[in-house]
């Protein structure tokens, strides 16, 4: 019965020394010039190193006993009952499109999440993880992470405090339950943490992790501010600018601003080339870095996902006027938000907005919004240069604001909750069981459709980049395939990246070969990638183009989709090549791995690929897939017994993998067990009644039977 063995292996992946500046003194320049975006932050140098929270208050107490108490200070940490929000009374969740339930619940000091399956009353699956970090302040949500060797996965239970209500994880509804797989990578952690110590050649491999957003992702790092201050340097910050750190008051208005939108214009997000992560410092320029994209819909205003506050305020008529105002852009300011709105306007970073007075955002609106004549010249000059006649500012009256200057709701008066009305609290579009400010602030809208009947009209328009006005056409082209891959999958967003790629030319080709072939790929149109592939030399692509190594791998992600065409077209052999070259640039992508292992088996490399999975399985011993494959062969290799045992020990972490239940039905026909094996393909078949691999083979085993 060896020959069904063809029909039981699925080949496809699951997929610092302190360097220190001349020190300055009060006799730092204080011209006009000096108040713009500039570079001359001594901690923008690549010399300068971050020296951590506890450092900082050394000397800043105060600061550092509050801001501990912020979402911020309070976004990441080891799981703990401290650091739990969580009511572990009622903590039994189903998906019941995954056929799962979970339960949190602590072991000692130890969270625990079971996974369990049952069939009546009986259990027929079980798995119990350990809880390594909690992620979320416990504001709105508590997530959970694993750390297996220093991988960082999601697991799939969160808990949402604002409901007191345990849930899956944002993503993980309708079918989309990725379990204990969901790979959380330096794009996620660089937000929702300080910097973490991410290794290079991996997708969610971290040497370490602090814990908690700290003072220097706003500050910049501070290892040349204390080296000047541990020499007796001073500067009368009340009168000059210390560049030895950088201090979000004093930066111009979009430059303080894009400190804020790092985190807070949550998005697509595409990096410039060459750049990362890490590369973003405070007081440069967001856009030189990444550009954020926001889909944009006609009809429908009132739609945002949770971290949209930038790109909602922007959209504000207080907003728009007073950072047009002549007093916001003035050069010669030393604190020149003092004369905008930004988000420090409303904010202290330094304050938990639990422990912060609700007068303090009614104060913010009455600087503006005073009765009389002093609040009319003080909108009116506000409006700056673009003037009463900017069509963003105007109302249906031809006013600024509308025709009342105050609000004119009967029983509103100057102490009265500006917010509640202003900037209502909403769910967001991609959290559940969370409800935030809406920071588009205008006029209260009435709800006059059902959300049924919204989506009826709502009407894409396209990707908007919201920190960058005009980004090249390899951005924009990129920004579309992510959303493709990354959000929707819709098909116009892969025809709008077509229409931004030019491939006419070779020049062409080489300028735009790694999202052509992210575009073909999506497509699964194998031939057209061979056809670049072959237009530009494998000696070219190899040896010449696809060769950095970065902390997004796309070097490394364009060799693996070269490889994937190859491989769908029967050419083990080429295809071989580049999945090798993606691991060179690459080592801890742990599915281009196992992606060369497969692809060894192809080619007859077996004592090759065992070695694979053997490595795989040393960093990751959880790997479903290299427990499989290497379960594989040792069944072609006639040791059942150790084929077994990778097998069910896959089982217990994955019960629905269909390669491996395919595998496991192909042992027992190798075992002549016929009756067990027809059990394990019906199992496969009721999950996914369509898999023709298995139909095929229960065609064989009913024969047999």
């Amino acid at each position: 019965m060896k020959k069904t063995l063809k029909y039981v292996f699925n080949f496809s992946a699951t997929i610092i020394a302190l360097g220190l500046f001349s020190c300055q003194t009060e006799e730092q320049p204080t011209s006009k010039k000096e108040y713009k975006d500039t570079l001359v932050y001594l901690n923008h140098s690549d010399t300068a190193k971050y020296v951590g929270i506890n450092t900082c208050k050394l000397c800043h107490q105060d600061i550092y006993n509050t801001f501990i108490k912020t979402g911020m200070g309070k976004s990441f940490d080891v799981a703990s009952k401290t650091k739990s929000a969580g009511d572990y009374h009622t903590s039994v969740i189903q998906d019941k499109i995954g056929d799962f339930y979970y339960k949190a619940f602590w072991e000692k000091d130890s969270l625990k999440i079971l996974e369990y399956r049952l069939s009546g009353k009986d259990t027929v699956h079980k798995r119990l993880e350990t809880v390594n970090f909690i992620i979320g302040s416990g504001q709105h949500t508590n997530s959970h992470i694993q750390s297996v060797n220093g991988y960082l996965n999601q697991m799939p239970m969160t808990f949402y405090t604002q409901k007191q209500k345990w849930d899956l994880p944002p993503g993980f509804e309708n079918g989309h339950n990725t379990r204990f797989t969901r790979k959380i990578g330096l794009e996620c952690m660089s937000c929702h943490n300080n910097y973490p110590d991410f290794v290079l050649g991996s997708e969610n491999k971290f040497a370490s992790v602090p814990e908690g957003i700290n003072c220097e992702r706003c500050h910049g790092p501070g290892s040349i501010h204390v080296a000047q201050r541990s020499t007796g340097v001073k500067i009368d910050t009340s009168k000059f600018i210390d560049y030895s750190i950088v201090n979000p008051a004093k930066l111009s208005i979009d430059a303080q601003f894009d400190i804020c939108q790092r985190c807070h214009l949550q998005g697509n997000t595409v990096l410039k080339e060459g750049k990362s992560f890490y590369d973003f410092k405070p007081g440069m320029k967001l856009s030189d870095y990444m550009t954020v994209f926001l889909p944009k819909y006609k009809n429908a205003d009132d739609e945002f996902i949770m971290a949209s506050h930038a790109d909602r305020l922007k959209q504000s008529k207080c907003f728009i006027a007073s950072t047009n105002s002549s007093k916001a852009n003035a050069t010669n300011k030393l604190k020149p938000y003092k004369d905008a709105m930004t988000c420090v306007t409303c904010h202290n970073p330094h304050v938990s907005v639990r422990e912060t007075n609700p007068n303090v955002f009614n104060e913010a609106c009455n600087k503006c919004h005073k009765e009389g004549t002093e609040k009319t010249e003080k909108i009116k000059e506000t409006a700056g240069t673009r003037g009463i006649n900017d069509e963003r500012l105007k109302t249906k009256d031809n006013s600024i604001f509308g025709s009342n200057l105050i609000c004119n709701k009967k029983g509103v008066n100057k102490a009265s909750n500006c917010v509640s009305c202003h900037m209502p609290k909403s769910g967001s579009i991609d959290i559940p069981h969370v409800t935030v400010h809406d920071h588009y602030i205008r006029k209260p809208q009435p709800k006059t459709i059902s959300k049924k009947e919204k989506e009826a009209i709502k009407e894409f328009i396209g990707l908007y980049a919201i920190n960058e006005k005009n980004p090249s056409s390899y951005i924009k082209a990129k920004a579309y395939l992510n959303q493709y891959e990354k959000f929707e999958p819709k098909a116009y967003y892969l025809d709008s990246a077509a229409l931004l790629l030019n491939s006419k030319t070779e020049n062409d080709l080489k300028n735009n070969i790694q999202l052509l072939i992210q575009l073909e790929f999506t497509k699964k149109n194998y031939s057209q990638i061979i056809s670049y592939v072959n237009t530009l030399t494998d000696n070219y692509l190899l040896n010449t183009k696809l060769i950095t190594k970065s902390y997004s791998n796309e070097h490394a992600w364009t060799c693996y989709r070269i490889g994937e065409a190859f491989y769908n077209t029967g050419n083990y052999n080429k295809a071989l090549i580049y999945f090798e070259k993606s691991l060179t640039l690459a080592p801890y992508g742990l599915d281009f791995k196992n992606k060369v292992g497969s692809t060894l088996i192809s080619v007859g490399k077996n004592n090759e690929a065992i070695k694979i999975y053997e490595e795989i399985l040393k960093e990751n011993p959880k790997h479903v897939s290299a427990l499989t494959n290497l379960g594989y062969i040792q069944l072609v290799n006639g040791d059942a017994k150790a084929c077994e045992i990778n097998y069910f020990k896959a089982l217990r972490y994955d019960p629905d993998y269909e390669p491996l239940l395919l595998n496991i039905a192909g042992l027992y026909a190798y075992k002549k067990d016929f009756k067990n094996s027809h059990v394990y393909l019906l199992r496969l078949l009721k999950k996914n009644p369509n898999n023709q691999q298995a139909q095929q083979a229960l065609k064989q085993i009913n024969s047999l039977l």
